[in-house]
């Protein structure tokens, strides 16, 4: 396992991200923070690309939890049929608007633990929420961040816990709040997984991944 990288160079690995993206957001589209956790929970094993093809004409009917109780589950799966695991997602987003009628008044709650508790959210979902909605900096970690903080030393563990506390502890408080959306894109479309792009890497100089590619 590749050793965890030192405090400047991370300040360093950040400062550029922050110059080459000062604002990276993440690629869900939503209008409120209902139609985010919807859509999060949707985008699992699914691309942001499928999900936001399939919610497009589904948030304009139902971008909140009454107006997809309304709807119901058959009528959900219409719109979200091309996406992987579709009935069980239509499933848990209708338990979910559910408990959010019947338990929030209709919001949306803004602690990890009551994010959780809900049908389809776990604790991926819940900071992605936390992290772009409320502004929170909370970092989601996926498949991408994992390979990428592993790969390259920025945050190393053994788990997606694990390197969910490591950004945490060692990544410069000033960065935290877009820290995973940076690590995301760069391991969505820079370091992948199977043949890293690491000619077109901005950190490529401080990463001590010994099988860079040219």
């Amino acid at each position: 396992m590749t050793s965890q990288m030192d405090y400047h160079t991370i300040r360093d690995v950040f400062s550029r991200f922050q110059a080459s993206e000062p604002e990276p957001r993440g690629e869900l589209h939503h209008t409120n923070a209902y139609t985010l956790v919807v859509a999060v929970a949707l985008s699992a094993q699914a691309t942001d690309a499928g999900v936001n093809k399939a919610t497009a004409a589904l948030f304009k009917v139902a971008d909140t939890p009454q107006k997809m109780l309304a709807l119901g589950e058959d009528g959900l799966i219409e719109h979200i049929k091309t996406i992987g695991l579709y009935r069980q997602k239509a499933r848990n987003v209708i338990k979910m608007s559910r408990i959010l009628v019947e338990e929030y008044a209709g919001e949306v709650p803004s602690s990890r633990a009551a994010l959780q508790s809900l049908p389809g959210v776990g604790r991926k979902t819940a900071n992605v929420v936390l992290n772009m909605w409320f502004h929170y900096p909370a970092q989601a970690v996926d498949t991408h961040i994992f390979r990428v903080g592993n790969r390259t030393g920025i945050a190393v563990g053994k788990d997606v816990l694990a390197v969910e506390r490591a950004i945490e502890d060692n990544v410069p408080v000033e960065f935290q709040q877009h820290a995973h959306h940076w690590l995301i894109l760069h391991g969505r479309y820079i370091c992948v997984a199977r043949k890293p792009k690491c000619g077109a890497c901005i950190i490529q100089d401080l990463c001590p991944f010994e099988e860079k590619t040219t």
